[in-house]
């Protein structure tokens, strides 16, 4: 009897605290930290490591990353790799498995690990999309084959370790990556932020600091830069997965293979040449983001003019509001009721309509691809020669930066 009272006060006791003894800040605190790691498993390794290339990781980090994958999300590395790329091949459109544009925000927020599932069990997308990820023993006989094996051993641990707790401890396991990633990421991060560069998509950043989703919170740069392993591009942005992949660096565990391409500049030269094209097609969207804040610049002119002759309350201060916050997007990013009044503030300023027109043509420089390299040599000095004559200080400044510009 006495030893019965013993096991069911033992069974109380460890459903009280489990095989350690833990606070209940303790317990939170180990939830973020593993929450963290999964964080850090899905972006250096899933994401940049396996979806885009980006580095190479040592067996010791790459067989980490899988097995902690295994353990707290039961994700195959094919299917997400295969789910992701597709995701970029068909962004934005119908095809794309998870894209707020087509399907709804809300969809995307609240069902996006649904989403996910359902495109795993196509096919076509795996066998499309899907190659060159691991197929190993470990992948074949028990990451893939019994990925369910691996969320109920993490519940066993945790279970183990803090007791009833540990339930919770595991809930929050997995629901950190299907409502972070498949919900915040996929649906806030083509919906809402800021835009660094005007890529195709919809694209956005969440916030400059990328820690509590592993730097995934820089997506507007990302979809800009796909295969880089870093997310940063500002001085202001940080990525804290980039910081994990330079300590793995420093040990010898990883080696990068591209990181997004740096403007370099050096003395003006007289016209541009075949370096200063290549320079301005490798680093289009950097330049571009510097013609925009040229063009907002001239927005913001305006509105100093405007409200220097009272005009605050009127149409074309609206107009004009209206002009600093979309005229730099392109066209098919900027809702359709807007474009009339954009239109007007641009009749009404003749040097922002031509700084709209010229940074179309000079769009052009990198878009027709049925044109030689010589000939767009020209078309460019042509460009430049143009800006320096348009009277506009913007437009001269720009041209004149543009033939400082290095490859």
């Amino acid at each position: 009897m006495n030893g019965l009272m013993m096991l069911w006060d033992g069974l109380i006791d460890w459903a009280a605290n489990g095989l350690v003894q833990t606070t209940w800040w303790q317990i939170v605190l180990v939830m973020l930290v593993l929450t963290h790691i999964t964080i850090v498993s899905v972006t250096v390794f899933l994401h940049r490591a396996q979806a885009h290339r980006s580095l190479d990781l040592h067996a010791l980090p790459a067989h980490f990353f899988r097995l902690w994958l295994w353990l707290t999300t039961g994700m195959v590395t094919k299917q997400w790799v295969a789910i992701h790329r597709k995701h970029h091949a068909k962004c934005e459109t119908i095809e794309d498995p998870h894209s707020p544009q087509t399907r709804g925000i809300k969809a995307v927020l609240l069902t996006g690990s649904e989403l996910y599932r359902a495109e795993s069990k196509n096919p076509d997308t795996l066998a499309k999309y899907g190659q060159g990820t691991p197929e190993d023993w470990l992948e074949r006989n028990l990451y893939t084959r019994h990925s369910v094996l691996g969320v109920a051993l993490m519940m066993t641990i945790d279970l183990l370790l803090f007791g009833a707790i540990g339930a919770a401890v595991w809930a929050v396991q997995m629901i950190w990556i299907p409502v972070s990633a498949a919900g915040v990421i996929n649906g806030l991060g083509h919906w809402w932020g800021y835009r660094n560069f005007e890529v195709a998509d919809a694209s956005t950043n969440i916030s400059p600091w990328g820690i509590i989703i592993g730097g995934e919170e820089l997506h507007n740069n990302h979809h800009t830069y796909p295969t880089s392993a870093k997310m940063s591009v500002k001085p202001y942005e940080f990525d804290i997965g980039w910081m994990y992949i330079q300590i793995l660096k420093l040990l010898g565990l990883a080696s990068v293979r591209k990181t997004p391409p740096t403007l370099k500049w050096g003395s003006i030269k007289s016209k541009a040449d075949r370096n200063t094209l290549e320079a301005l097609i490798v680093n289009r969207y950097e330049v571009m983001a510097k013609y925009a804040a040229g063009l907002r610049a001239m927005c913001r002119h305006e509105l100093k003019l405007l409200k220097a002759a009272g005009a605050e309350h009127s149409p074309k201060w609206a107009e004009m509001r209206l002009a600093q916050r979309w005229l730099h997007r392109d066209d098919d990013k900027i809702p359709v009721d807007v474009k009339p009044q954009l239109a007007k503030a641009c009749e009404r300023s003749p040097a922002l309509a031509k700084l709209v027109t010229m940074r179309e043509e000079l769009r052009l420089l990198w878009t027709r691809t049925n044109v030689s390299a010589e000939q767009l040599v020209l078309d460019l000095q042509v460009w430049c020669h143009e800006a320096e004559q348009s009277g506009i200080v913007a437009l001269q400044e720009f041209a004149l930066s543009l033939r400082a510009a290095r490859a």
